[in-house]
């Protein structure tokens, strides 16, 4: 939990809420895909290794590899990673035996798209790729989610609305971080697109997060799940209105709201 809060506060918030076996498991889950997305995202090395990186850590994930492959893997590189990227074998060991396979699948299959969107330099040219993009690196803790849900409270949900949540949390990130994309040579903008069209993806999509919660009756994972959409939506709204983010006091208020409305 304390390497959750360094790594994620927006994920530490609604990940307090669960219950014990369920915050373990969450909490390790997203953490082994935070483990790969620092690699996605460090401003030091290479592409070219990033790429190979994360396809070597997918072929890990995929056979009974143990620490030691990894540990080897990421030797080169190990004065260079954060911690969190350095104990990936560590939060999926922490992840109970009946659902590390599912989590080591997705976490696989991430950083297998990311490997692929790093090779092609982050450049979107279609909805499509948009599509596909925004699906690996946050569709796919969606539908993670909802295969934890089902395994540890009984709680089915809708897989395609669970991407679509994933989806319109990414598309308010890539909405905040454009210039700051943009001054690297990363555009995530298809082609012929306005800001305006951006804003639409991400509402279309977080209308299907806003779906996706109302077949959650349970109380605990209904907070986990409505807290990081309406700081979304909130988000959305301050951008709207020339801000970059929410401020602090404006992220408590919401948190705040949020419980009393499901109390």
């Amino acid at each position: 939990m304390t390497v959750l809060k360094e790594t994620s506060r927006t994920f530490f918030i609604p990940i307090t809420f669960l219950k014990k076996d369920l915050k373990t498991t969450v909490a390790a889950a997203y953490l082994c895909m935070r483990a790969i997305d620092e690699i996605e995202d460090h401003e030091e090395l290479p592409t070219t290794v990033k790429t190979d990186l994360l396809n070597e850590i997918s072929q890990l994930l995929k056979s009974s590899a143990n620490e030691d492959a990894y540990q080897s893997l990421i030797a080169p590189y190990k004065d260079k990673l954060p911690e969190v990227s350095l104990r990936l074998f560590d939060w999926l060991s922490l992840c109970p035996e009946g659902i590390r396979k599912t989590v080591a699948d997705s976490t696989s299959e991430m950083a297998e798209g990311m490997a692929k969107w790093a090779a092609k330099g982050w450049i979107v040219k279609t909805k499509e790729d948009l599509d596909e993009y925004t699906y690996y690196v946050a569709g796919l803790v969606g539908t993670m989610l909802s295969d934890i849900w089902l395994w540890g409270a009984g709680v089915e949900t809708d897989r395609d609305l669970a991407i679509g949540y994933g989806r319109g949390l990414q598309a308010v990130n890539i909405l905040r971080n454009q210039d700051e994309d943009s001054e690297r040579g990363v555009s995530f903008m298809p082609e012929g697109w306005t800001r305006e069209d951006l804003f639409k993806y991400a509402e279309e999509n977080l209308a299907k997060a806003d779906e996706y919660n109302k077949s959650i009756k349970k109380r605990s994972i209904l907070m986990f799940c409505k807290i990081p959409l309406a700081l979304a939506h909130k988000t959305l709204d301050a951008m709207r209105k020339g801000h970059v983010k929410m401020t602090r006091s404006e992220v408590e208020q919401t948190v705040e709201e949020v419980t009393s409305d499901i109390n």
